[in-house]
């Protein structure tokens, strides 16, 4: 145990920087998640809204992750090109789904037109809509020659935030049973996997590099500038941060020169954050009074688990340079934020109401108002 003086190493930049980082992504997810709602519920596109996770296939998660983190600690190698290609298509997509409300604010605020170009998948496609595609594939582009860190940053952030909006879950029991599952399954695989397969699999699959396949079919076909194309990439599966933040565009071998947090870590969190997001927002829409969203009072679940959150991020964080190992992040914030979200709606004897959830919509508007 390092003494504790050496907690002032929390107020490093890359320290700092993830811990901000983590709190205003899990704040972004779960508001996406709520707008998203809404936004197929305006639309009556409610089969694309999300997904929602019943008893069943939130059990199977942490099964299947632990089948994936082991295919992955024994082939990594083999299958890591595929990864890196799988990953570049699903950040494009991620990236167009996080930059499009923004898009159609900007073209309602200058009231710009927008032509349809074409139709895809019986859907239209505006002239906007494909300019946006164009970026975002130039951004995954440039992280797959460059490796990057800041871009890699961003495509995962885009990952986490569409993920919470597209994979939701019930309510607070399926909630709960989701997180206590990932709880067991990260202090297990950081903790006690070295005991059964002779080293850290959680650690080596996190700090393990993936082959660029851009610098390997440029080498393949002797295409110029080859030296300017990465040969290792570190998949945005994780936020990273080096610890000299100002000393270069790449990271350093050495997993103690840079800081990171997988995106578990924020998107698992982050679907208990959009769940009570919802019910905050249903029980103002259901209220008489229109402005309680707004009082002190308003998203009273919401906030709780949001400042839940950094509490258990900034232990998770203490703990790391305290014991100087890994930590499993899910350790602290799981009872972080799943426990005063409970505790809360039992004192206010909602937690029933929590605890089955409800089938109401998010957009749902009170009855008495209906002609």
């Amino acid at each position: 145990m390092e003494p504790l003086w050496k907690l002032v190493y929390l107020l490093e930049p890359s320290s700092l920087t993830l811990f901000l980082t983590a709190i205003m992504v899990s704040y972004a997810s779960a508001s996406r998640a709520l707008n998203h709602g809404k936004e197929m519920e305006r639309n009556r596109d409610l089969s694309e809204a999300s997904i929602t996770l019943d008893r069943s296939q939130a059990l199977m998660i942490p099964i299947m992750s632990s089948c994936s983190l082991l295919l992955m600690f024994y082939l990594f190698s083999t299958v890591s090109q595929l990864l890196t290609a799988f990953t570049a298509v699903a950040s494009v997509s991620a990236l167009y789904f996080c930059f499009s409300p923004y898009i159609a604010q900007i073209k309602s605020k200058f009231g710009l037109s927008d032509p349809h170009i074409s139709r895809c998948c019986t859907k239209s496609f505006t002239r906007f809509q494909g300019l946006l595609l164009v970026f975002c594939i130039g951004l995954v582009v440039a992280w797959l020659v460059s490796g990057n860190w800041i871009l890699n940053n961003f495509l995962g952030v885009s990952l986490c935030v569409a993920f919470v909006s597209h994979v939701r879950l019930q309510n607070i029991k399926i909630c709960a049973m989701l997180l206590i599952c990932l709880f067991v399954y990260d202090i297990f695989w950081v903790f006690y996997s070295e005991r059964f397969f002779g080293a850290n699999v959680m650690v080596s699959v996190a700090t393990q590099q993936a082959s660029n396949p851009v610098h390997t079919v440029a080498n393949s076909l002797s295409l110029p500038g080859l030296q300017f194309i990465t040969k290792k990439l570190e998949l945005p599966v994780k936020i990273v941060f080096p610890r000299n933040m100002l000393g270069g565009s790449m990271l350093g071998n050495n997993v103690s020169d840079y800081m990171m947090l997988g995106l578990g870590d924020m998107a698992i969190p982050s679907m208990l954050l959009a769940l009570v997001l919802c019910f905050d927002h249903r029980k103002s829409q259901n209220s008489n009074n229109a402005s309680e969203l707004q009082s002190p009072t308003g998203i009273k679940y919401f906030r709780h688990a949001l400042f839940g959150y950094a509490f258990g991020l900034f232990s998770a964080l203490a703990a790391g340079i305290l014991t100087r190992s890994p930590q499993p992040a899910l350790l602290y914030l799981v009872p972080c934020t799943l426990g005063p979200v409970i505790f809360l709606s039992w004192m206010k004897d909602e937690l029933g109401e929590l605890w089955e959830g409800n089938p109401l919509t998010v957009n749902e508007k009170n009855p008495a108002a209906e002609p």
